[in-house]
């Protein structure tokens, strides 16, 4: 089969332009629905009364978190009232299969112990099992007698795996800040990593002396420390902890 020769096919082109020509085709052409028998003025009316596209929906913000707790203006200004709420409150948790332990002490105490929750198999008291044993004995070499000692925890249950970030974010921390009000300590001693941004203080060490606790009442020297489940595990760390301790009760 012989090809066309260059002439015939620009010939061909050419046919093929002048016969969409003669048609009307010799302009770029869009999608858009053009009414052609309609006077420009009417067509550009038409075009400003159409209705723009509407934007998509932003998405809803997520609700806030409940706060726990309740309404602050609603918590008891009394120790002894807050104890009892804190136990029998439907407002600070939802639940759990462990029971609700309330803390125990007496408003002035020389030392508050803050724990993020109580031991596992705590029920009728705090911090029955061995993390209470090695407390116990940590403050027998300290010299301070339990009558001396506020113990409480952040959490009224033991709960497996808290998420302290939710917790947080929900208010936790402001219903410790009203407990160690209330409490009124001459010290704070913070066992658990989760506690100290609870009271304003964000520490990746662990063990620190922490700013003081400031409140409404005053402000009252606190210190953080790992939790004592890691002090039970490492000889070492009881040793860091106790020579923490002597240099911050000795300040």
């Amino acid at each position: 089969m012989t090809e066309p020769s260059p002439s015939t096919l620009a010939n061909e082109f050419a046919a093929a332009l002048d016969w969409w020509r003669d048609a009307g085709v010799d302009h770029d052409f869009a999608d858009d629905v053009t009414d052609w028998l309609v006077a420009p003025e009417a067509q550009s009316a038409q075009q400003e009364h159409q209705p723009k596209p509407k934007k998509k929906a932003e998405p809803a913000p997520p609700p806030p978190p409940k706060k726990i707790g309740g309404a602050r203006e609603d918590w008891p200004a009394e120790l002894a009232a807050f104890q009892q709420w804190l136990v029998s409150s439907e407002e600070l948790d939802g639940g759990g299969a462990f029971p609700p332990i309330a803390p125990r002490g007496s408003a002035g105490a020389e030392l508050m112990v803050i724990l993020p929750e109580p031991e596992e198999n705590d029920s009728d008291d705090l911090l029955a099992g061995p993390q209470g044993r090695l407390l116990a004995g940590i403050m027998q070499a300290a010299a301070i007698s339990d009558d001396d000692i506020y113990l409480a925890t952040v959490l009224r249950r033991h709960t497996p795996m808290p998420d302290w970030q939710a917790l947080r974010s929900a208010g936790i921390g402001e219903v410790l800040s009203h407990h160690i009000a209330l409490a009124a300590p001459k010290r704070i001693l913070a066992f658990g990593r989760n506690i100290p941004p609870l009271l304003g203080n964000d520490t990746a060490q662990g063990t620190v002396i922490l700013p003081n606790f400031n409140h409404e009442g005053g402000s009252i020297p606190a210190m953080g420390v790992g939790s004592l489940a890691e002090l039970l595990r490492s000889a070492g760390r009881r040793q860091r902890f106790w020579q923490r301790w002597l240099e911050w009760t000795d300040s």
